[in-house]
């Protein structure tokens, strides 16, 4: 099956049943994972499309398509980011809609799977609005170039979604992380299939809850 018609097919039916989808992936995954990889991947850009026009509609078909998806063991290596949508207020996400639209500082994450470790991937300008933000905190240059925001990974429950397993992305440990917004931020990590992955951003509350500030996906080069 070729990778325009599997874009297609599931780009096509917004209203198809997640776990049916997920599995169906996962069966192309067995003779052709870039194919698959690619068809989670359209159908993630179909659904921040309709994040434009109607929110509540999209959050509803990524939180099934989250659910249908698998701790994201194993992941290694740099991967590309994008922000898929916000679920804050509706004043509040026109304005990060404007503002991701014209610069978005975050390119995406490495991971270290044998450490259970990994950072942000940022842009060389992210620096200027951090120093602004966070003058005490320093971005470090690597190879791949600026990256920031240290993290631990491990696998439990997800906070909003008990009944399933998630890669946990965790800020709130590392002590040289910002206090400011870094260290209250938990994300988890689904893998939809080998080389693309959906994520929930998640902030600690003073109250110990968390409230969902929207989701993210990654994808292996």
């Amino acid at each position: 099956m070729g990778k325009a018609f599997m874009a297609t097919d599931q780009t096509s039916a917004p209203g198809a049943d997640a776990a049916a989808t997920v599995a169906a992936w996962r069966s192309l995954a067995s003779s052709n994972p870039p194919d698959a990889a690619e068809a989670a991947w359209s159908r993630i850009l179909e659904l921040q499309d309709l994040g434009r026009t109607d929110r509540k509609q999209a959050d509803a078909l990524l939180n099934d398509l989250f659910r249908a998806g698998s701790p994201a063991r194993g992941l290694d290596g740099p991967t590309d980011g994008i922000l898929v949508l916000t679920t804050t207020t509706k004043l509040t996400d026109v304005a990060l809609k404007a503002l991701t639209s014209a610069w978005m500082p975050w390119e995406g994450k490495r991971f270290d799977a044998d450490a259970g470790t990994g950072d942000n991937r940022m842009t060389d300008d992210a620096t200027v609005v951090g120093k602004v933000l966070w003058p005490l905190y320093s971005m470090k240059d690597s190879l791949a170039g600026k990256v920031a925001f240290d993290f631990t990974t491990y696998v439990e429950p997800g906070v909003e979604d008990p009944d399933i397993e998630v890669m946990v992305i965790d800020y709130a440990d590392i002590k040289d992380n910002p206090r400011l917004l870094i260290r209250s931020i938990r994300d988890e990590l689904v893998e939809l299939v080998p080389g693309a992955y959906l994520g929930k951003v998640l902030y600690r509350l003073p109250t110990k809850s968390y409230a969902k500030l929207g989701y993210f996906a990654l994808r292996t080069p």
